[in-house]
């Protein structure tokens, strides 16, 4: 059998981790604008936000940076310091720019179903960029991962837990319609992630 040359890893500068970041958090934090004005909502540590915001006078980006003070202790021992900065900048870019999106921004005419799919569909895309350049959003995936390692309990078990929480909690804060819009955007979130970003699949 004929030996497969491997290409040689080639690592991102810290300039290309910087635009990524910087580009994928724009992204991002434009999807959570969308689902904002739709009146929608998402899992994970975004839903904790988004419902926050919802029942308080908290904005998104306030809520969301905090609610994620109490994972960076968890990353850096999980992952490393450098993945720990990243996050931590992303995440703090994200509170910035779902501040800065609507001083710029403003929808005359939005459709509510049409914003929850699309919104998620750009959350999807900056993911992919924060995840090729080992950065996160933090919170609750950090969390999972390090009750894996620590005392067995699957990631994605906690995971779906937390987003079958958030579900059940926005029953009390969103109607029904947007509840099931809310459900699809997910789904179709979760899908683009799964297909683009599986472990192996990329050199770099």
């Amino acid at each position: 059998m004929d030996n497969v040359v491997q290409p040689a890893k080639i690592p991102h500068t810290l300039v290309e981790d910087a635009l990524a970041i910087l580009f994928g958090t724009l992204l991002v934090s434009f999807g959570v604008t969308l689902l904002k004005t739709a009146g929608a909502l998402t899992g994970s540590t975004a839903g904790i936000a988004f419902l926050i915001s919802y029942l308080t006078h908290l904005s998104f980006g306030t809520a969301f940076f905090v609610i994620n003070l109490p994972f960076y202790w968890l990353a850096a021992r999980r992952m490393g310091w450098a993945f720990t900065i990243k996050t931590f900048c992303a995440v703090g870019l994200v509170s910035l720019f779902t501040h800065l999106h609507p001083l710029f921004i403003h929808f005359s005419a939005l459709d509510p179903f049409y914003a929850t799919l699309f919104g998620n569909v750009i959350m999807g895309i900056g993911f992919i960029v924060l995840f090729r350049h080992k950065a996160s959003l933090g919170g609750i995936n950090i969390l999972a991962l390090w009750l894996q390692d620590k005392y067995g309990i699957r990631a994605g078990k906690l995971q779906m837990g937390v987003d079958t929480c958030v579900v059940l909690a926005s029953l009390f804060v969103v109607s029904l319609p947007m509840l099931a819009a809310s459900i699809a955007g997910a789904v179709i979130l979760n899908l683009i992630i799964a297909m683009n970003h599986r472990p192996g699949r990329y050199f770099v």
